[in-house]
């Protein structure tokens, strides 16, 4: 393929970075320093989504987005994820750009590849969905990221109205109901962005939804703050606070986001505040909570929960049993 060809491509693909304005998505404006910070986080996503539609190889893409901050390098990542998958997706035989991607540049960034996938998902045909050959595990990440998605694009719906299907049809084999949980965990990120990083909002926004969703949706809340940023110390607290018999699940989320960041080797300072907030300790702290929680390949949860619920249990389980929540 020619080069003219995969830029028209990338073109023709492409949103327009107007799509990540707060003003155009109608979402929350706290002050111009998180404005700022949700749209080029919107705009970095878009711009890695660009690169992997427009690439040769896996490996071109990621020698591009070495030069992009590392505060925001993950979000480039997970957008070119999702722009392999939607070139996959969107190929007549299929292909294997996203799993090529994964099993070599993307490697680092695995839970942000995964989250990018969801995305793809929300942009694409159900039978062009993924199938079989995800990790068991963090296979659930994508619907994290479909529910991201859709609420951050269809917000009336997703976040006013606050729709969820009661089952999910993905992944092959369910459960369709704890399909639909990890779509809220997704939801509850996207309400970082829907309430402009503005601890207070979010908060308003979380205790809007039904007593039975609320877990989730913090969690998904709290990894946003850990991983996007936004928010000072003060403001950390003070959502903290709102959380309430909700914290353990915050503290699960700011653990996730801590090992996302480091195994990426992107650490950077406001996450280190969110894990002294919302886990009392450093982000390699936290992070080696969440890695050691994992559930081994020859682990066969019991009851039909699935693992990933078994290692976000087991992560809050350890932060109450630590005394933080």
């Amino acid at each position: 393929m020619t080069g003219v060809w995969r830029a028209l491509r990338s073109r023709i693909l492409t949103p327009s970075t107007s799509e990540v304005g707060l003003d155009k998505r109608g979402f929350h404006v706290k002050d111009p320093a998180a404005r700022e910070l949700l749209e080029t986080i919107g705009r970095t996503f878009l711009a890695g989504y660009a690169r992997a539609a427009r690439a040769r190889s896996p490996e071109a893409v990621a020698e591009a987005l070495r030069g992009v901050p590392p505060r925001f390098r993950g979000f480039a990542h997970e957008g070119a994820a999702m722009g392999f998958a939607v070139l996959d997706g969107l190929s007549p035989r299929g292909g294997r750009r996203f799993g090529s991607y994964l099993d070599g540049p993307g490697g680092d960034h695995v839970y942000m590849a995964h989250v990018g996938l969801g995305w793809a998902m929300a942009r694409l045909p159900r039978f062009r969905w993924p199938g079989a050959g995800l990790d068991p595990v963090l296979r659930w990440l994508v619907l994290d990221g479909y529910g991201f998605h859709q609420a951050y694009f269809r917000t009336g719906r997703y976040v006013r109205e606050q729709y969820r299907p009661d089952r999910f049809p993905w992944p092959p084999g369910g459960p369709g109901r704890y399909a639909a949980r990890v779509v809220d965990q997704g939801v509850g990120r996207a309400l970082w962005f829907v309430g402009g990083a503005d601890a207070d909002v979010v908060a308003d926004l979380v205790d809007r939804f039904p007593p039975r969703r609320r877990a989730d949706l913090f969690g998904g809340a709290g990894l946003a703050a850990t991983y996007a940023g936004g928010a000072g110390e003060d403001e950390l607290r003070r959502f903290w606070d709102r959380a309430g018999e909700f914290r353990p699940q915050v503290a699960q989320g700011c653990a996730f986001a801590a090992e996302a960041r480091r195994r990426a080797g992107l650490d950077v300072p406001h996450t280190a505040v969110a894990t002294r907030v919302f886990c009392g300790m450093p982000p390699d702290e936290a992070a080696r909570i969440a890695v050691g929680a994992r559930p081994g390949a020859e682990e066969r949860p019991a009851g039909g929960v699935p693992a990933f619920e078994v290692w976000r249990r087991r992560i809050a389980e350890e932060f109450v049993s630590l005394g933080r929540c």
